[in-house]
């Protein structure tokens, strides 16, 4: 710390953060510069409501996958985003804090496991599971849902714990104290003053579900059409762009850079989104 002395650090600590946000900058150029071109060529929305996906005839509708992505993004909010407030909760309030302390880590450690575990699950469990008891193909939008909610909850429960603990004591202790019973002090009380970091965390599991691929690839069944049922097999955005990646040329592969901007316009409007709820909870402080 001596020989390079405070501005030095300084130095080598804001070159470290700009190589940073270079390399994601540059990623975000490369895709942009592959994929605007196709837009503007083959107009925003027929590429968005065209329901038709065949690259050898020319065609390049998404929107089967579009649906597809929403469908399983929506399933697995709606499986993981109770669970985690619900086991965010539960370890805040009612778990003794040594358990607590011992559990968060833990569940923030199913996060560091592979996706493609998650899917190798899913394909040896979850969907003869489904197929025996409920029918279908089991590799399905149901199946995605489950596997992609599970995934989120590390996300989801790990920012609500945080939000709900930086809750200050004094508004738990008045609201017992006019005799408001424990639920009904989490309910009215607890949940309301940290409902911007709960939404923030919300938002955050659904960025990392419409953007998984690995997991979606192995369990949804990769069939191009627009599902009409939870049991159904479908194609997201992400595996599509993974399958067909490697042999695409000319159109076909800027169709799919095309379509990685769109998902990269979403990500961001979600983390935007995210951002926005982190500082109102912020300023009501």
């Amino acid at each position: 710390m001596t020989l390079i002395g405070e501005k030095g650090v300084r130095r080598i600590l804001l070159a470290t953060a700009l190589s940073a946000i270079s390399a994601l900058l540059l990623i975000a150029l490369f895709i942009i510069k592959e994929g605007l071109p196709f837009i503007f060529h083959y107009g925003l929305w027929n590429f968005l409501s065209s329901s038709d996906w065949e690259p050898q005839a020319g065609k390049f509708g998404i929107f089967p996958m579009v649906a597809a992505s929403l469908w399983v993004t929506f399933g697995a909010m709606v499986v993981g985003a109770p669970l985690g407030v619900a086991g965010a909760l539960f370890l805040s309030e009612f778990a003794p804090r040594p358990v607590m302390r011992v559990i968060k880590p833990m569940i923030e450690l199913l996060a560091a496991i592979p996706s493609v575990v998650y899917g190798f699950i899913g394909v040896m469990v979850l969907a003869p599971l489904i197929r025996d008891y409920l029918g279908g193909p089991g590799l399905s939008v149901l199946a995605a849902s489950i596997i992609l909610g599970i995934m989120i909850l590390p996300t989801v429960i790990s920012i609500s714990i945080d939000s709900i603990m930086a809750v200050p004591q004094s508004y738990r202790e008045g609201s017992l104290a006019l005799g408001a019973t424990v639920w009904q002090t989490i309910h009215m009380v607890t949940i309301r003053a940290a409902r911007s970091g709960i939404l923030a965390s919300i938002i955050l599991g659904m960025g990392r579900a419409i953007g998984e691929t690995m997991a979606v690839i192995m369990v949804a069944g990769n069939a191009v059409k627009i599902p009409h049922s939870a049991l159904e097999s479908v194609r997201s955005l992400t595996a599509n762009i993974a399958l067909e990646m490697s042999y695409a040329t000319g159109l076909h592969r800027q169709a799919l850079f095309a379509t990685g901007v769109i998902l990269f316009v979403v990500i961001i409007i979600l983390n935007s989104a995210a951002m926005v709820a982190i500082r109102g909870k912020a300023a009501r402080k």
